[in-house]
């Protein structure tokens, strides 16, 4: 059975506003995960949901930018999905960090 939660932020998030905070976000946080430092792609979280936050929809001070696995581990808490378990995330990093790494630096020979 899938669960089912509303995306509060989808107005929020779809305006010329929300794009330009968004940048002052990420520039304020040095384009990196907040979290865990990953550069590349990220995301700017609402560190008091938007669901019972409104009024804190556009403020800087309540803005993070996450990457896309610390986005996800924040949102699956929130709502009340809980932690992933750590062996699971453990096994995600490893696959993670070889699929991140040339083959000619994991021994393989031609």
């Amino acid at each position: 059975m899938a669960m089912r939660f509303d995306r509060y932020s989808r107005a929020v998030t779809r305006t010329q506003r929300w794009k330009a905070v968004r940048l002052q976000a990420k520039r304020r946080d040095g384009w990196k995960c907040v979290q865990c430092g990953a550069v590349g792609r990220l995301e700017v979280d609402h560190i008091k949901p938007v669901r019972t936050h409104p009024e804190l929809s556009y403020t800087l001070t309540n803005l993070q930018t996450l990457c896309p696995p610390c986005h996800s581990r924040k949102t699956r808490v929130e709502v009340g999905m809980g932690e992933m378990n750590p062996a699971r995330e453990a096994w995600k990093e490893a696959v993670a960090d070889l699929a991140a790494k040339p083959s000619s630096k994991r021994g393989y020979h031609a």
